[in-house]
C-alpha cells in the first residue's frame, strides 16, 4: 500500500464517519444553528461538499482560484441525501484526481494559497481537505449536543 492509497482509505472513512452524522440529524434540526452567526447544520453540510469541490479546483490549479463560480451556489436547501446526491459527481472526479498523482507528485507539487497565507505540498493539502470535513464533522456534533438530540456513534 502506498501514500496515495492511503489517502484514499483516509478520505473514503473521513466522509463514511460525516455520513453517519449528517444522515443522523432530524430533518427538523437541519436548519438549527447555535447562534444567528453560525451556519445551520444543512449550511454547514454544503460547506463541506462545496469546499472539497473548491480545493479539488485549486489542487488542479496548483493554487487558489482567482474566480469560483460554485455549482452548489443558489441550490435550495432540502436534505443530505440530495446535497450528497450533488456532490456525487464532484467527489469521483476529485478521487480520481487523487488516483492520478505519484507518490513524487506528494511532495514536489506545490499548491499555493499565499493569498490564505500558505503554501504546501500536495500531499499536506490533501490532508487539509480531509481533516477541514473532520473538524466540521465534529462541530456538527456538537450543535446535536447542543441541540439536544441524541449523537449516533461513529467510532465503530
Amino acid at each position: 500500500m502506498n501514500s496515495i492509497d492511503l489517502l484514499i482509505i483516509n478520505f473514503n472513512e473521513v466522509r463514511r464517519r460525516s455520513i453517519k452524522v449528517w444522515t443522523s440529524i432530524p430533518r427538523e434540526k437541519l436548519q438549527w444553528r447555535p447562534d444567528d452567526e453560525a451556519l445551520n447544520c444543512i449550511e454547514m453540510i454544503r460547506h463541506v461538499l462545496e469546499s472539497e469541490h473548491y480545493y479539488h479546483l485549486a489542487i488542479k490549479n496548483r493554487g487558489s482560484l482567482s474566480v469560483f463560480d460554485s455549482p452548489f451556489e443558489n441550490r435550495p436547501f432540502t436534505s443530505v441525501n440530495a446535497e450528497l446526491e450533488f456532490a456525487e459527481p464532484y467527489r469521483n472526479d476529485f478521487i480520481d484526481t487523487i488516483k492520478s498523482f505519484t507518490e513524487e507528485d506528494l511532495a514536489n507539487i506545490k499548491i499555493d494559497r499565499s493569498d490564505s497565507g500558505y503554501i504546501r505540498d500536495l500531499g499536506d493539502m490533501l490532508l487539509r481537505v480531509a481533516y477541514h470535513e473532520s473538524v466540521h464533522t465534529g462541530q456538527l456534533l456538537d450543535y446535536l449536543r447542543t441541540a439536544m438530540v441524541p449523537r449516533i456513534r461513529i467510532w465503530d
